[in-house]
């Protein structure tokens, strides 16, 4: 996972805040957060883990428990694929009973989107990657549309931002549907359109993410 991604993923989560963040990436950017912006927030592991350490209670329950319970306001998950209502796909490619790909499997990727308070997606910005509809819904986002998580009686808004190497894609309020709202450096509109398989719209005014600072390219070296 690019450095732009982990960067631009940290500042997205703030000081005094619980996170559960799936392994790899996902925690790379929670420690990172912590180390250069955010040292109060609270970065429970899928596998058990309180800022990196075993807990030292019932572990993995714990973070079930913590998420069941409304007390984890921000969830961060790697994905392979993601679609336009910013659901979550790392279980398989293809039909499910006959897939083209196995993926790694849910781990606790849809328990953490359905119980934390909103859920940041990281994954790289490819066209196969990126599709009007995922080929299994691992982690649910809106699912078909605006309404959808507080009928199936969901907790949180579900996917608030899906930061890729191109930029970032967030909700539109409305539809729900995802929004090119910001690009990194370097990075044209027209390319993040050429990389989505769907009609991506884009915001009114699209932002401009700012490079890593030597302290967090520093940080993330040390981690």
């Amino acid at each position: 996972m690019s450095d732009q991604i982990l960067v631009t993923a940290a500042r997205l989560l703030a000081d005094g805040e619980v996170c559960v963040a799936g392994c790899g990436a996902a925690r790379r950017a929670a420690r990172l957060a912590r180390a250069v912006h955010a040292p109060g927030l609270t970065v429970l592991g899928d596998d058990g883990t309180v800022d990196g350490v075993p807990a030292a209670t019932a572990g993995v329950a714990d973070t079930a428990y913590w998420l069941q319970g409304g007390r984890v306001d921000v969830g961060v998950l790697v994905a392979d694929q993601v679609d336009v209502f910013g659901n979550v796909n790392t279980t398989v490619l293809g039909e499910y009973d006959e897939p083209t790909t196995r993926l790694a499997g849910v781990g606790a990727a849809a328990e953490i989107a359905a119980g934390a308070g909103r859920v940041v997606v990281l994954l790289p910005h490819r066209l196969s990657a990126f599709v009007e509809r995922v080929d299994f819904v691992t982690a649910p986002g809106a699912l078909a549309g605006p309404l959808d998580r507080a009928q199936l009686g969901l907790r949180g808004v579900g996917t608030v931002a899906v930061v890729t190497d191109l930029g970032i894609l967030r909700p539109d309020p409305a539809t729900a549907e995802l929004v090119l709202t910001d690009v990194h450096p370097g990075v044209s509109v027209d390319r993040v359109r050429a990389e989505t398989g769907w009609p991506l719209e884009v915001a009114d005014e699209v932002g401009v993410t700012e490079p890593a600072t030597a302290e967090e390219v520093a940080a993330l070296r040390a981690g």
